[in-house]
């Protein structure tokens, strides 16, 4: 690459994020739904047409957006997880999901992109999944590891239910018991339930210390998906 190539480049990548900044800061100011090209361009003092170079459209800016909070969250559990190591399952999983709780309070309006109110006439779209995926991954690895080490206690599975657990075990993890996989995703959903009630003022005097709270809610969880304490 030439010098010129090289500092094109670079000019590039510092308007892209120049251009998120703002466009997240108007997220945190409006709401997803109200986050508008031109308004990102008029407060950058560029023209719409130089905005539309880098990203074409609102959908493709807010896809850009998404995927930066999917991966920043998915780096803060991976990072949890990473120092968490050494520990027991229930203790692993407890890390992961505390990780995902402090990104949350410290990122609230990217979490409210991500797992907040569907943004009207935005379908996200496939690209948006392995950095969706990241957590989840995270936890399916957690309930794995037990499962081929010291030992997973499968959960309950009612017959009615098994049939769809078979379906989720053999889509998303078909190396465990379908009532284990039935179970992670049930967690995961009560995961993201416990940190959406905080964040969006569901627990205002209700729970006091939430954080003692969230870390003896997602244990539970841990429990229920079959972890034992080690």
């Amino acid at each position: 690459m030439s010098t010129s190539q090289g500092a094109r480049a670079r000019a590039r990548i510092e308007v892209t994020a120049a251009i998120k900044d703002e466009a997240r800061r108007q997220l945190a100011a409006e709401g997803a739904a109200k986050l508008s090209l031109r308004a990102v361009a008029r407060d950058l003092g560029m023209v719409s047409s130089a905005l539309y170079r880098y990203f074409p459209s609102r959908d493709d800016l807010l896809t850009a957006l998404i995927i930066d909070a999917y991966d920043s969250l998915g780096e803060a559990a991976e990072k949890a997880h990473g120092a968490a190591a050494s520990a027991g399952p229930v203790e692993q999983w407890v890390a992961v999901c505390e990780a995902v709780r402090g990104w949350a309070l410290t990122h609230p309006h990217e979490y409210a992109l991500i797992y907040g109110s569907p943004v009207p006439g935005y379908a996200a779209p496939q690209t948006t999944v392995p950095p969706a995926a990241r957590v989840g991954l995270l936890l399916i690895g957690i309930v794995r590891d037990a499962h081929e080490g010291p030992g997973l206690t499968e959960p309950p599975l009612s017959a009615d239910l098994r049939p769809e657990a078979e379906r989720i075990a053999a889509d998303l993890a078909p190396d465990l018991p379908p009532a284990a996989a039935a179970a992670l995703i049930a967690a995961w959903a009560q995961l993201y339930g416990l940190v959406s009630f905080e964040l969006f003022g569901q627990f205002h005097l209700v729970v006091e210390d939430r954080e003692t709270f969230f870390r003896h809610a997602v244990a539970r969880l841990a429990r229920g998906v079959g972890l034992a304490e080690g």
